[in-house]
């Protein structure tokens, strides 16, 4: 016990040290998340790289083993699947963070790394042999291990990075599935599982000093999807090594309240016809602050509440027998199925608008996909602006903007084009977009509507976005060609 101790304390003052360096020089370098969505909880800038603590953290006692002529370290490094594994994946999967954090990385970059990586791990013997049946015998998957490994694998990556939603939720909710993993590897003496799950307990304990309500650094990719891979490779081995009926419910328990979070978000999404990899404010910790009125903080806690009743559950389920595991899991789903009822998840009211909703949501991503492709094909501004004008009629706005900006030495010009169309009288609601090129600020996407809404449409938010990213995109490539050809003028008048 020593040892996880040791490393334990390490990890944690590792994690600690980087965390607060990468915030102030997160801070200085201006590599901030800004609050500038409506899904957004913050009000304010906040640095978002402390995953690289977190990371960090998990390595410095791993590695120290490596320089250590013990029995421990010894037995560590005869482990070359599970440490090429853990370190080969958890490094790759932290840079794709890392590059996601600071350039972006569409979807098909993410799941093509992420899954390149789940093969590596089956690979490597991180499988996925059968499934657990509580009630009877558990079901061989025989070929079908191999996309169900990846399944999972993926699988709980993103549901990690789906649920870091609130200040020192993610970590949280991560430890507890930690500690699930660390109790069921000390119950059989597996000593290299033991030393890495003390040395992730330490991390995320270090990080969430910074990242606990109210946060003054955010884990960002580079975090949650460290973390969600370690999980998920980790909880393999349990599972593989256990010899309970239940083996693979275990980590599934353990990891259940993201697990559920994943699911919810895939079925809401489909059902209303928004992107699946969309963001809004209906996850759970969302409706938790917005159905039962409770604080950033108190909704946190909830959750770490819900987390611990998994993780007891899940252990329940390894040393409990077959009559005792049927009794856990309908109770566990009499608790789900209460709290998703708190949560309006069934509420059969709104069911009856879902078909419109999905219907006017499908249009809106043709509209978006008319637009964007309208705007990467201009060949100057004024073809930017004729794209982007069928908006305001579109979405029924009263006025509608688009300002582009050029730095010329000591002068600052623009050009304005606007639009306003008769739609209503009450006090106009704005929503501001900025058009960026990269880093730098390009201009400004405007809308506005005066029919009397309070806010705007989150699916409509999310398509004016996608305009404005494709804005920005285009208006940079179009300033370029300017500045190599000066033959080819784009004027840009204060």
């Amino acid at each position: 016990m020593i040892t996880y101790l040791v490393a334990f304390l390490v990890a944690l003052m590792v994690a600690m040290v980087l965390t607060l360096v990468v915030r102030n020089r997160a801070l200085a370098w201006g590599l901030l998340d800004q609050a500038n969505s409506s899904r957004k909880i913050h009000v304010q800038p906040i640095p978002r790289l402390g995953g690289i603590g977190i990371v960090g953290g998990f390595f410095a006692p791993l590695c120290a083993l490596f320089l250590v002529d013990s029995g421990v370290g010894n037995h560590f490094q005869s482990q070359t699947a599970l440490v090429w594994g853990l370190f080969g994946g958890g490094l790759g999967v932290a840079a794709l963070g890392l590059y996601d954090d600071l350039r972006g990385a569409g979807a098909k970059l993410k799941f093509a790394v992420q899954l390149v990586l789940a093969l590596g791990l089956y690979a490597l013997g991180f499988r996925i042999d059968h499934i657990a049946n509580p009630f009877g015998p558990e079901l061989p998957l025989g070929v079908l291990g191999l996309p169900f490994t990846v399944m999972w694998v993926v699988g709980v990556i993103n549901a990690l990075n789906l649920i870091d939603g609130l200040d020192g939720l993610a970590g949280g909710v991560a430890f507890f599935g930690v500690g699930t993993n660390f109790i069921l590897a000390l119950s059989r003496g597996d000593v290299v599982l033991c030393l890495m799950m003390a040395a992730l307990a330490g991390a995320i304990l270090g990080f969430l000093v910074f990242n606990f309500n109210p946060a003054s650094i955010f884990m960002g990719d580079t975090g949650s999807m460290f973390l969600g891979f370690v999980l998920a490779a980790v909880s393999i081995k349990t599972s593989a090594k256990s010899g309970t009926a239940v083996a693979m419910l275990v980590p599934v328990m353990a990891l259940g309240l993201p697990i559920m979070d994943t699911l919810l978000a895939m079925i809401r999404r489909t059902l209303v016809g928004r992107p699946m990899f969309s963001a809004d404010k209906e996850h759970i910790h969302h409706r938790l602050m917005s159905r039962l009125v409770l604080s950033h903080r108190s909704a946190v806690l909830v959750m770490y509440g819900l987390c611990a009743l998994f993780t007891l559950t899940a252990l329940g389920l390894h040393w409990a027998n077959r009559a005792q595991s049927a009794m856990l899991l309908m109770g566990m789903g009499v608790v789900v199925a209460v709290l998703m009822r708190k949560l309006g998840y069934l509420d059969l009211r709104r069911a009856s608008g879902v078909s419109e909703v999905r219907r006017r949501n499908i249009r809106l991503r043709s509209l978006v996909r008319d637009v964007t492709d309208a705007v990467r094909s201009a060949t100057g501004v004024k073809d930017l602006w004729a794209a982007v004008r069928p908006l305001a009629d579109a979405l029924e706005a009263s006025r509608l903007e688009l300002r582009l900006e050029r730095q010329q030495g000591h002068h600052r010009d623009g050009l304005t084009f606007e639009t306003q169309r008769p739609a209503g009288s009450a006090l106009p609601l704005e929503v501001f977009l900025d058009v960026k090129g990269g880093d730098q600020k390009l201009g400004r996407f405007l809308m506005a509507w005066s029919d009397g809404r309070a806010e705007i449409n989150r699916d409509e938010e999310l398509a004016l976005e996608l305009v404005a990213d494709a804005l920005g995109d285009r208006a940079a490539k179009l300033l370029a060609q300017a500045e190599a050809d000066p033959q080819r003028v784009i004027a840009l008048r204060r």
